[in-house]
């Protein structure tokens, strides 16, 4: 148990590292579209420190395949989330980044309904699985890549538009957000395929299944749309977007596929029951856009615009 929660502060300190990095490395780099992904790899892989925050974040990748095989499934989440308040200092310090207070409230909410989430899990009571039956984790993960990839498409259509107030990135978020949480879900169920056997036996029992199909998708998809949204948007607003939509997915979703029971006791239940709708709650409440920008001083509201030139007096006509 100790040493996934140890393995799981660990993922949170990579991932909040590699978000951070990725997002310092995009400020130099040409505007990317996700309807080219070719010229977006290519950019990308062009820049040394974008590779670095790509490489914390593969590592961050790698420590979650240790947690899920020590903790169970809503808990490793609870434990993820906390890694938003990382998250939050280092983009305020490298990037400059400053929440609004409507924003600060929100993902204040966010916290407290992941903490109920992991609040109704109990050492001992729960079941860490290893395995899922492969209908339903498809069943459960198709829909999820189909809705994500619908909704990224509409935002993107959306904030392509002239004179269109720029978008905060929460569509965005929720997009990647449901992508990651299919991938948090193949990832569970590689590790379970990679116990119990040698390193032949595993490899064929892994390639057998479709949790490495899933992932390749997931890793291609998601980092074309993750990086052309993280350009546009403050990471101190999408990543934790993103993060909470795939904690609750995985969470809640997860549990069920996997057959992790949920709690007997009433109050576990509405706690589990109760931080997930206050989750999707918040996520509905946060602003959509950013404010507009501030008018330069030069440029305040008055009869004249400052920088333009102010109208003639008319000549007086010459009696005849």
């Amino acid at each position: 148990m100790w040493w996934g929660v140890g393995a799981a502060l660990v993922a949170n300190a990579l991932y909040s590292v590699g978000f951070v990095v990725e997002k310092r490395a995009l400020g130099s780099l040409p505007a990317l579209s996700a309807d080219r992904p070719l010229r977006v790899v290519r950019v990308l892989a062009t820049s040394p420190l974008w590779i670095v925050g790509a490489l914390a974040l593969a590592a961050g990748f790698g420590a979650q395949l240790v947690v899920y095989r020590a903790l169970p499934i809503a808990a490793a989440q609870g434990i993820f989330v906390s890694g938003l308040v990382l998250l939050l200092l280092l983009s305020s310090a490298v990037l400059g980044e400053e929440a609004t207070g409507r924003e600060r409230y929100a993902l204040g909410g966010v916290l407290l309904a992941l903490l109920m989430v992991v609040g109704s899990v109990r050492e001992g009571e729960d079941v860490v699985s290893g395995g899922a039956p492969w209908t339903l984790v498809l069943l459960v993960c198709v829909p999820a890549l189909a809705a994500g990839v619908w909704l990224y498409v509409r935002v993107e259509s959306r904030a392509t538009k002239r004179y269109r107030v720029p978008t905060s990135g929460i569509g965005y978020g929720v997009a990647v957000g449901l992508l990651y949480g299919v991938s948090s879900l193949a990832i569970k169920g590689t590790s379970g395929r990679l116990t119990g056997a040698g390193p032949a036996e595993a490899a064929l029992s892994l390639l057998g299944s479709p949790y490495p199909y899933l992932l390749l998708f997931t890793s291609v998809a998601g980092l074309v749309m993750s990086q052309a949204a993280l350009q546009r948007c403050r990471a101190s607003l999408i990543v934790p977007v993103c993060t909470t939509v795939t904690c609750v997915f995985t969470a809640v979703l997860g549990t069920l596929a996997f057959g992790e029971s949920l709690p007997d006791d009433p109050l576990l239940v509405a706690l589990r029951v109760g931080g997930t709708a206050l989750a999707l709650s918040v996520l509905l409440a946060m602003p959509r856009h950013d404010p507009p920008p501030a008018a330069p001083p030069d440029h305040r509201p008055g009869p004249y615009p400052t920088d333009a030139p102010r109208p003639l007096p008319p000549t007086p006509r010459s009696p005849r």
